[in-house]
């Protein structure tokens, strides 16, 4: 009975996946339309345009829309493993391969019940939550090298490093999964392998491919992105006489106007701040366990996330891939901020692309919207933050010692 009623939940499971991803895979195919934007013009426009320049060799050190570290050419790259089809569509079957990537691997973590089912859950549900967008950009494929890391950390330490040394090369954000390593000998088998992964490939690509870095210069000079945080004093100062523009700048649409720069520079010195707080809490932490490694990588990305001059739909992705690994672990204490990142995912989706033209206008509709979004990241953020300060820092003495044992010993105790 107990096996027959697994199996049912299982098959749930699965048809819930594969019927979302089908209604996923018709939105960016155009047999169903969307209301709003159209998520795959990019697709269809620059990163052909990307996989044109790819193909001759070099990278497109002259197009400032190429923002993105040099192993993100793989991504772009990708669909010319399906050549008897067109780019778009070959993208679109990448990213699902790519979503159905994530399924098996947590499904597989989750095996025999040593982790929480309700993970696989987060992920089957989370992304049609965001909407088509997840197919539309190549976030989904590091998204499935980010949950392979973070599965990984716990038995095989230099595999994880290795995957978040290639993912940050993808898109930069992977290297957070290290941060909840545990001290010792875990900590330097992690970080050395992703630093030797990361340094061969960024020579490779430098030797192989002339512009490989060229993407520091137009990062450097991005401003403030429509759908940020900080974006929001100039929505609401359109209101009292600001008199700025949106406009599409640096691949994205950004405010221009007066004071955008030294909102720009507040955003940095915030995403410094958030640094500043994920080092002292490395440097204070003394109680690792089973959940710490995710809750410490969910938690860094939402920082980073919420504080970033750019909040692109696409970066929810990250969210709910990283907040699956977490909720696996039964003991994970990221449940609330978890359920936080779910319910702004459907928002994310009115904003962009649904009511994208009321956020550039900046009326009522799209200035509420993108503020209840952003307010739940935030708030996210905070209790994450506040969660793993308590569960790994201001751990009384006597406390420390009932702890569960990190995830290594966790997991071989499992195991038998």
């Amino acid at each position: 009975m107990a096996g027959s009623g697994t199996g049912s939940r299982l098959r749930l499971l699965i048809t819930t996946w594969a019927v979302t991803r089908a209604v996923l895979l018709l939105c960016v195919f155009r047999v169903l339309d969307m209301p709003g934007s159209d998520v795959a013009v990019d697709i269809e426009v620059i990163y052909k345009n990307w996989y044109g320049v790819f193909s001759t060799g070099v990278f497109p050190y002259d197009d400032v829309t190429w923002q993105y570290p040099p192993a993100a050419a793989l991504a772009v790259l990708a669909p010319g493993l399906l050549p008897f089809l067109d780019y778009a569509p070959a993208f679109f079957l990448v990213c699902w391969v790519a979503d159905a990537a994530i399924l098996a691997m947590l499904l597989y973590a989750v095996r025999g019940g040593r982790r929480d089912r309700r993970g696989v859950w987060v992920w089957v549900i989370g992304v049609p939550l965001l909407g088509p967008i997840v197919y539309a950009r190549y976030d989904v494929m590091v998204t499935a090298v980010a949950v392979a890391g973070l599965l990984a950390l716990g038995r095989r330490t230099r595999v994880a490093g290795a995957l978040a040394g290639f993912g940050a090369l993808l898109k930069i954000w992977p290297v957070l999964l290290l941060a909840g390593v545990e001290r010792g000998p875990r900590t330097r088998s992690a970080w050395s392998s992703a630093l030797v992964t990361g340094v061969v490939l960024v020579m490779f690509f430098a030797a192989a491919m002339p512009g490989a870095l060229a993407f520091l210069t137009f990062q450097r000079d991005r401003g403030t992105e429509v759908e940020s945080l900080g974006s929001l004093v100039f929505h609401l100062g359109r209101h009292f006489g600001w008199h700025g523009r949106a406009r599409l700048h640096y691949g994205s649409v950004e405010f221009l106007g007066r004071h955008v720069h030294a909102v720009s520079a507040l955003a940095l010195g915030l995403s410094l701040l958030a640094f500043g707080w994920l080092l002292l809490w490395r440097l204070r932490a003394r109680t690792f366990t089973a959940c710490t490694a995710s809750d410490a990588a969910f938690t860094a990305v939402l920082l980073f996330t919420t504080t970033s001059r750019v909040i692109s739909p696409q970066y929810v992705v990250w969210l709910i891939g990283l907040a699956a690994v977490c909720a696996t672990v039964r003991s994970t204490r990221q449940g609330l901020p978890i359920v936080l990142v779910l319910v702004a995912a459907p928002l994310t989706q009115l904003e962009f692309p649904i009511w994208f033209q009321h956020v550039i206008a900046s009326d009522k509709l799209g200035v509420a919207t993108l503020t209840l979004r952003n307010a739940l990241l935030v708030v996210a953020t905070v209790i994450a933050c506040r969660r793993l300060w308590r569960a790994t820092v201001n751990v009384p003495p006597s406390a420390a010692g009932e702890q569960e044992p990190p995830a290594e010993r966790a997991s071989e105790l499992v195991s038998g």
